[in-house]
């Protein structure tokens, strides 16, 4: 049965049922600043990149060809995923494994785009985020949060990034910056965003109704202070930590 273990940390916001929802392609500086807005105003944090991830780790684990769709569909049951939500320490397990480390791999990275776009999946993973949901006091950062997932959110960001400045960041985060990998992970990304926008089954795309935050020549903590301030605006938060 599936678990969602969640902080009990959320102060008088959680109480107010404030969602926030963070969509954004990668490199956008989603998970960052998400992670940093739920600390600061004492909020929850889930990202739900990391559960379709896991999806795709398992069925890579398992043998099941990320192309076929039929085959992705008929075991996205199986798997069971258990997210934990304390922006401190957010947690994701399969099976009780934690693969929190294996999900950032390149392999997954190159592979989540047609798990992800498989409707089965979706359905599932978004039934479960929508339970971490609950009454709110929560951040939530993916590519359909303000679409699908919670198109009631209190708070709806959309964060972008020049295209080679997101692939900068995504190099530097686990390929040491290097140009040749630069110019490879700015190829992978256009690919993955064009595979995330066209898709079928919840496709990346920006909410009437959101903000457009361009991060390229902000750093994190002035996305952070931007956010907190539509929270503040929308949601009469009562101060930022």
């Amino acid at each position: 049965m599936e678990r969602a273990d969640q902080a009990d940390h959320a102060d008088d916001a959680r109480t107010a049922g404030i969602v926030v929802a963070i969509d954004g392609p990668s490199g956008s500086g989603k998970s960052s600043a998400a992670r940093g807005t739920a600390r600061r105003l004492g909020l929850r944090y889930l990202d739900t990149g990391a559960m379709y991830r896991a999806m795709t780790w398992w069925m890579m684990r398992a043998g099941t060809p990320v192309d076929d769709a039929d085959e992705v569909a008929a075991r996205s049951g199986e798997p069971d995923l258990q997210v934990g939500t304390d922006p401190d320490l957010p947690t994701i397990t399969v099976d009780g494994i934690d693969v929190s480390g294996p999900i950032r791999s390149r392999e997954v990275t190159n592979a989540v785009s047609a798990v992800s776009a498989v409707p089965a999946v979706r359905h599932r993973l978004v039934a479960l985020q929508r339970e971490l949901i609950g009454d709110g006091g929560i951040v939530v950062e993916g590519r359909d949060i303000g679409t699908t997932v919670a198109p009631d959110a209190t708070v709806k960001v959309y964060l972008t990034a020049h295209e080679q400045e997101r692939a900068r960041r995504r190099a530097a985060e686990g390929l040491g910056g290097a140009k040749v990998e630069v110019t490879l992970t700015q190829q992978e990304l256009a690919l993955r965003d064009k595979k995330d926008s066209t898709r079928t089954a919840s496709p990346l795309n920006q909410a009437p109704d959101a903000v457009v935050l361009d991060t390229t020549a902000l750093n994190l903590n002035q996305v952070i202070e931007r956010i907190c301030a539509l929270a503040d605006e929308r949601a009469g938060m009562p101060g930022r930590r």
